[in-house]
């Protein structure tokens, strides 16, 4: 039977550490027996899950029996690991057990160095972090998960149900993980990346900058048919200066700030109204239908109906 280690280490997210426990334990053959045999391995007798203590039934040897080994995610994903823990992530692999992250865990493999060279990915709040503390990683934060092959990592909360998921269908087959995802109640591929889920920020203006102002007031007004002249107009200067003050105090264009200006509200629109989506489209700014739906695909990663359906359902 295939064997399952998931490690907790202090500061583990109970979600990222119950997901694998529940899909895998309750993955079943064709034939109706266990197709995976889940143990929980801890560097000591108990481990601080934020709201509960944790008590592990095995140790770190219990990774040198695992054909998978499954890093959930850490409240603080910058603490240091632990030296034993990393010396028995490395033989692990080092004796061709896959190795899989969720979440954050992601920063639990890269210590060990086996992610280095390799495309990778955690939840978009912290792949920036990821990218700074551990360079020679390929971050790629705009995906559910990735799959190198021995090593695979995902992306925050639900996107450890889709790599546990995927890696059933890699062992068993997809019939098995389609039973598998109806018991998760959850689609066997989802439409989208983790893009969809991150909100566009507008790049920060310093307090008090000369652009404030006029951030605030193009927030407000972002549904209505502005031109760079308008723009310009409305902070007292000609359309080049705009461009060059708006980029030093930005970072980015007037034109492209209000693009994103407007997909915020449209995916405000479409995740809280029935309205058509051409209806958002000219709502919130858009004067053609299409163009809107092209900037939306291209910021978030997914149609507007594809998000509609991920948060309503519809």
């Amino acid at each position: 039977m295939h064997t399952v280690a998931v490690l907790a280490l202090d500061g583990v997210i109970p979600f990222d550490l119950s997901t694998p426990i529940e899909v895998f334990q309750r993955t079943r053959l064709p034939d109706g027996l266990p197709a995976y045999r889940v143990q929980v391995c801890a560097p000591a007798e108990e481990v601080d899950a934020g709201a509960f203590t944790l008590r592990a039934p095995r140790r770190l040897d219990g990774l040198a029996e695992a054909d998978t080994v499954i890093l959930p995610g850490c409240a603080d994903p910058a603490a240091p690991v632990p030296d034993d823990v990393l010396d028995a992530v490395r033989q692990a692999a080092a004796r061709g057990a896959r190795i899989a992250s969720i979440c954050t865990g992601a920063f639990v493999l890269a210590a060990t160095g086996l992610l280095d060279g390799h495309r990778a990915t955690t939840h978009w709040v912290a792949a920036a972090l990821l990218a700074e503390l551990h360079p020679a990683v390929d971050v790629d934060p705009a995906v559910l998960y990735v799959d190198n092959g021995q090593l695979l990592t995902s992306a925050g909360a639900a996107a450890g149900l889709d790599l546990c998921l995927h890696m059933i269908r890699r062992d068993l087959g997809s019939a098995v993980a389609a039973d598998a995802a109806r018991l998760s109640v959850m689609p066997l591929e989802r439409e989208g990346g983790q893009a969809q889920f991150i909100v566009p920020e507008h790049p920060p203006a310093p307090r008090g900058s000369t652009m404030e102002p006029l951030l605030l007031w193009m927030e407000e007004n972002a549904g209505a048919d502005l031109t760079l002249d308008d723009l310009a107009a409305r902070a007292g200067m000609s359309a080049r200066t705009l461009h060059r003050r708006f980029r030093e105090q930005t970072g980015t264009s007037p034109l492209q700030w209000l693009h994103r200006a407007r997909i915020r509200r449209a995916q405000h629109l479409l995740e809280t109204t029935a309205h058509p989506v051409d209806r958002i489209a000219l709502q919130v700014g858009f004067g053609s239908p299409t163009a809107f739906r092209d900037r939306f695909k291209r910021l978030i990663g997914t149609s507007p109906h594809a998000y509609r359906r991920s948060f309503q359902g519809v």
